[in-house]
């Protein structure tokens, strides 16, 4: 068994790095998979690897529903392209009807993912990935909610193929992703997982300023590049 400092990154950079080390880069260079980021808290850390890589990405914005009967218990989410994922388990403990977590998708989509898509992408709506490669990156998984959401959602728009890739993953999530991406790469495979922040000594939470600074200063988000500079490595932008 590991020692817990063997499981440990310093930050989000340290983690990049090392996940950046275990990607098949010569693929990557082959195949010139758009980058997807799990979420604006993954932001620091594929900004790392799209820089690494020479890659544009974008991001998949999504928001969390919780139980009616405990606030902190996440038992859905909703994805920009309104793909829904629940946890079945969760839903049957607490009794919660469909038609609760189905208008709360749409309060959540017309609330908060609408207001992301507006602030981070300036209204632009991710269009059809078909014929392309991408490649999600998530900072952690644990129950692997929102890597399932953000797969269905990349799925919904016709990719070649979509690979999934993150520094740490609990093993049984691991084994389920491993149904719906086409190939996952991870740093650390952890049977008994605690929670992904457990894994980093010194993780930086971003803020949304934070966020914003990272997306606008990068040469590789693709949303923000001005026309005739993006890398030659896009031959067509993925929004509209």
């Amino acid at each position: 068994m590991l020692k817990k400092d063997n499981l440990m990154f310093e930050d989000q950079q340290d983690a990049a790095l090392k996940l950046y080390e275990i990607l098949p880069t010569d693929e990557i260079i082959s195949t010139k998979p758009l980058i997807i980021a799990s979420s604006l808290v993954a932001v620091p850390l594929v900004d790392i690897i799209a820089s690494r890589l020479n890659l544009n990405y974008e991001v998949m914005f999504t928001e969390k529903i919780y139980s009616p009967v405990n606030k902190e218990c996440l038992i859905a989410m909703v994805s920009e392209t309104k793909e829904l994922v629940f946890i079945e388990e969760l839903v049957k403990s607490f009794d919660i009807s469909l038609d609760y977590i189905y208008g709360e998708a749409d309060r959540k989509y017309e609330e908060g993912v609408l207001k992301k898509i507006y602030k981070y992408r300036k209204g632009a709506l991710l269009q059809s990935f078909e014929g392309r490669d991408i490649l999600l990156v998530d900072e952690g998984c644990e129950t692997g909610i929102t890597a399932m959401v953000c797969l269905k959602s990349i799925i919904s728009l016709n990719p070649r193929s979509v690979s999934y890739a993150t520094p740490l993953i609990a093993s049984d999530t691991a084994e389920i992703l491993k149904t719906v991406a086409d190939q996952i790469f991870c740093v650390r495979t952890i049977a008994d997982f605690v929670g992904v922040d457990f894994y980093y000594k010194n993780k930086v939470e971003p803020t949304p300023e934070l966020v914003l600074n990272t997306l606008e200063a990068s040469p590789h988000y693709l949303p923000l590049i001005k026309e005739g500079e993006i890398c030659s490595t896009e031959s067509k932008s993925t929004t509209k």
